[in-house]
C-alpha cells in the first residue's frame, strides 16, 4: 500500500469519518482535513481543524503507513512536527509523543474503509503494474471532457518544467533573452544525439561574440563550428582550413575556449541530421535573422513562425554533409532547408517554452494563445502517443495533446502516480 493512498482517503474523506475515533477512544468530528501539502518536507495537511471528544484544535496532520514510522522518520526531534494534532495511520503499531511526553492523538483508517474503495485501490495499484500504464484497460472508457482538460493541465505542467530549465539558461546569460533563446535552439537543433554538445557549444559562446560574427555567415560558421570542437581534426579540403583559420583569429580575438564535454556524433544519423548540415543551418539563421528572440515573441501564428525559421545552408553544404567529400551526384547541389518537421520540433521544444516563461516573466497569462497554436500541430509520432491512441482512438489529435502524453507517461504512470492523476482518481471513485 502506498502512502499517497492514505492521503487520498483524508483528502476526500473517503472513509467512514463520523464512526472515527482516535486510538484511545475519544470521538473525532472533523471539521476541515487541511490543505495537502505537495512539497517533500513538512507535515501532510496543515490547518486541519478537527475536533477531539470535547476540545477543538487547529493544526497540521501528518500521515503514515504504520504508527511507527513516525519514529523512523525522525519526526520527534523536527520542529516543523511540533504543531501536529492528528496522526492518520494505516496501522496502529504503537504510540507516540510529543517533546513533553503528551502523546499525540492517533487515528486508525484501517477499519473505516469500504471493501469497494480497497478494492478500487487494489485493482488500479497492485494488479495494474505489470501492464504498460496502470489503467490501461479502463483507459478506452474516459470521456472527452476529461481527456482533453487533464491533457491541458498536463501540458501546462510540462510547459512549467521547461520554464526551470530556462531559468538557469536566464541566469547563466545574466537575463539575456536573446542568449537563452540562442542556447535552447542550439540544443534543439542537435536533437537528442547531439544536442547536449550543441548545447555545450551554445553556453560556451559569449552571445556579443555571435552578434558581431553574424554580418559575415563564414566567420558565424566557423565560430560554431570552433566551438563545437569540430575543426580539431585534420583533412584536406580548403573549406575546412579557410573555417580552421577564421576560428583561430576569433579564438585569439575574443579569448574563446571551445566546448570539449560532449564531442558530435554521427552514429544512426540520417545524413541530413549530420552535426554538419544542423550547425550549418543555424548559422544560417543567425546570419539571416538579427534580433531573433524580439521576432519570435511578436510571432504570434504559426505561419510567421514558419516565415522565420525559413532557412538554408550556405553554398558549401548544399553539395557536402562532410568536410572529406561531396555528395551523391544524384542530391548534390540540394538545397537542404529547415523542413516543416524540423521547425514542427522547434516551435515545440524552443519557441512556445520560451513564449510561455518569457510572459509568465512579465506577469502575463499566455496559455490561450499557447494552446491555440499547439492546436494547429500535428501530434508527434513516437511510440507512447501511438500506444495511448490504440488504448482509446483519437487520444492525440494535436502537437499540444501528443506533448502532454508525453509528459503523463513519463512523471505519472511510469511512476504509478495515479493518486495525483485525475484520471486515476476517477477509477478509484467508481462505484
Amino acid at each position: 500500500m502506498q502512502e499517497a493512498f492514505l492521503h487520498y482517503l483524508w483528502k476526500f474523506k473517503k472513509f467512514r469519518w463520523e464512526n472515527a475515533k482516535t486510538s484511545d477512544g475519544k470521538a473525532l468530528v472533523l471539521i476541515s482535513v487541511g490543505t495537502h501539502n505537495q512539497s517533500e518536507s513538512g507535515p501532510d495537511f496543515f490547518n486541519a481543524k478537527l475536533k477531539i471528544g470535547d476540545q477543538m484544535w487547529a493544526g497540521n496532520v501528518e500521515i503514515h503507513l504504520k504508527t511507527s514510522d513516525w519514529y523512523a522518520h525522525n519526526h520527534e526531534t523536527d520542529p516543523a512536527y511540533d504543531n501536529v494534532i492528528l496522526h492518520v495511520v494505516w496501522e496502529n503499531d504503537s504510540e507516540i509523543f510529543r517533546k513533553n511526553n503528551v502523546a499525540i492523538p492517533t487515528l486508525e483508517l484501517r477499519e473505516l474503509v469500504a471493501e469497494k474503495t480497497l478494492h478500487n485501490y487494489q485493482n488500479l495499484l497492485v494488479s495494474g503494474r505489470s501492464k504498460w500504464i496502470n489503467c490501461e484497460k479502463d483507459f478506452e472508457t474516459f470521456n472527452d471532457f476529461k481527456i482533453d482538460n487533464w491533457l491541458e493541465r498536463m501540458y501546462v505542467e510540462r510547459l512549467e518544467q521547461k520554464s526551470g530549465v530556462l531559468s538557469q539558461l536566464l541566469a547563466k546569460s545574466t537575463n539575456n533573452w536573446e542568449a537563452t533563446l540562442f542556447a535552447m535552439l542550439a540544443k534543439n537543433f542537435g536533437l537528442n544525439v547531439n544536442g547536449d554538445a550543441f548545447l555545450d557549444m551554445a553556453i560556451s559562446t559569449p552571445f556579443s561574440v555571435v552578434q558581431k560574427s553574424a554580418n559575415r555567415p563564414e566567420q558565424l560558421e566557423a565560430l560554431f563550428f570552433g566551438q563545437a570542437g569540430m575543426l580539431e581534426a585534420e583533412t584536406e579540403a580548403p573549406y575546412f582550413h579557410q573555417l580552421k583559420k577564421e576560428y583561430g583569429f576569433l579564438k585569439q580575438k575574443f579569448g574563446l575556449q571551445p566546448a570539449n564535454n560532449f564531442p558530435v556524433k554521427y552514429f544512426r544519423l540520417r545524413p541530413d541530421n549530420f552535426p554538419t548540415i544542423r550547425l550549418a543551418q543555424l548559422a544560417s539563421l543567425y546570419a539571416l535573422r538579427k534580433q531573433l528572440f524580439s521576432k519570435t515573441i511578436a510571432a504570434q501564428s504559426k505561419e510567421k513562425l514558419y516565415d522565420l525559421f525559413q532557412v538554408e545552408t550556405s553554398k558549401f553544404w548544399q553539395t557536402h554533409y562532410t568536410f572529406q567529400k561531396e555528395s551523391n551526384p544524384e542530391t548534390s547541389g540540394r538545397r537542404k532547408k529547415l523542413t516543416k518537421n524540423f521547425v514542427d520540433l522547434l516551435l515545440i521544444n524552443t519557441v512556445v517554452p520560451i513564449k510561455f516563461h518569457y510572459a509568465k516573466s512579465l506577469g502575463k497569462s499566455s496559455e490561450e494563445r499557447i494552446f491555440s497554436l499547439m492546436k494547429s500541430g500535428k501530434p508527434e509520432t513516437n511510440s507512447v502517443v501511438a500506444k495511448f491512441n490504440k488504448l482509446r482512438k483519437n487520444t492525440a489529435t494535436d502537437a499540444l495533446g501528443s506533448q502532454a502524453l508525453l509528459h503523463l507517461k513519463k512523471n505519472y504512470c511510469d511512476k504509478n502516480r495515479c493518486l495525483q492523476c485525475a484520471l486515476g482518481l476517477e477509477l478509484l471513485q467508481k462505484n
